[in-house]
């Protein structure tokens, strides 16, 4: 039976509730996996997402900023939250979905955007990117080899290749696409093994743009199209023969008061 899985960085959950159920309900996503909900715990909208469909919710949120969660259909068990950098800042959860026929292991992640100079001797949110990723990368090693399916989502800050900008030359030297991130990021996706699958790119070839994220700055985003590929789905060595779809759902991004981001989507068909 397939496995619908979803990741928006929804750029705060209260303020686009509605969004998010429209989003579920034209999509029938069985767990959509939430970056910056910027709400506290106490304050995440519970019934309202229950009532959207998500009876089961595994959340990590603080005040006004970043903040991930896991929605889900499905019973949600093994529950944790990653404090990575000694910060209880709220930027990665994960938790195993019950099939029917066993777990899959689903991670809600956000990474440190990394303020503007990417000088991590002059900037010190840089450097915490750069740390960030560097603490990360041995634990998403583990979790590619896991013989658990695994499926990795999330604003990772990072647009990878070349055609995950509108212009390479234009935004090499500027954060989200440096040499040095891009690095990082690459060699966190060999992992150990087989490492990780791209699964947005298994089926929009590499030499193709692609964008899931569009400042507000721009009157008409869509005519200028001047776009990064921030959020991802990766797939473990475990879960990637199960893949069968993936895309970016950029039509979310001409509702009303839209996140920048748009959710991307991914399809499992689950033995």
């Amino acid at each position: 039976m397939p496995l619908t899985v979803a990741t928006w960085n929804v750029n705060s959950v209260r303020k686009r509730l509605d969004q998010v159920a429209r989003f579920a309900r034209e999509t029938a996503i069985d767990v959509l996996c939430l970056q910056e909900t910027k709400v506290i715990n106490d304050l995440f909208p519970v019934d309202a997402l229950t009532e959207a469909g998500f009876p089961y919710q595994a959340i990590a949120g603080m005040k006004g900023y970043n903040g991930v969660a896991i929605l889900s259909r499905r019973p949600l068990t093994e529950v944790r939250v990653e404090p990575w950098c000694g910060r209880d800042d709220c930027r990665h959860i994960h938790a195993q979905v019950e099939t029917g026929t066993g777990p899959v292991e689903v991670h809600s992640l956000y990474v440190p955007a990394g303020g503007d100079d990417p000088d991590a001797e002059a900037n010190p949110k840089f450097a915490h990117k750069l740390a960030f990723l560097d603490e990360l990368a041995p634990f998403l090693a583990g979790r590619a080899a896991s013989d658990i399916p695994v499926v990795l989502t999330g604003d990772l800050n990072i647009a990878p290749l070349e055609t995950d900008v509108w212009s390479h030359e234009r935004l090499k030297r500027v954060i989200t696409h440096t040499p040095v991130e891009r690095d990082r990021l690459k060699a966190m996706m060999a992992g150990e093994g087989a490492g990780w699958t791209d699964a947005l790119r298994r089926f929009v070839p590499p030499d193709e743009k692609v964008f899931t994220w569009w400042s507000y700055r721009a009157a008409d985003w869509r005519a200028a199209d001047k776009g990064r590929r921030l959020d991802h789905i990766w797939v473990n060595g475990a879960l990637a023969p199960m893949l069968s779809f993936a895309a970016v759902h950029d039509e979310v991004r001409d509702w009303t008061e839209p996140s920048d981001h748009a959710p991307v989507r991914a399809v499992f068909e689950v033995p």
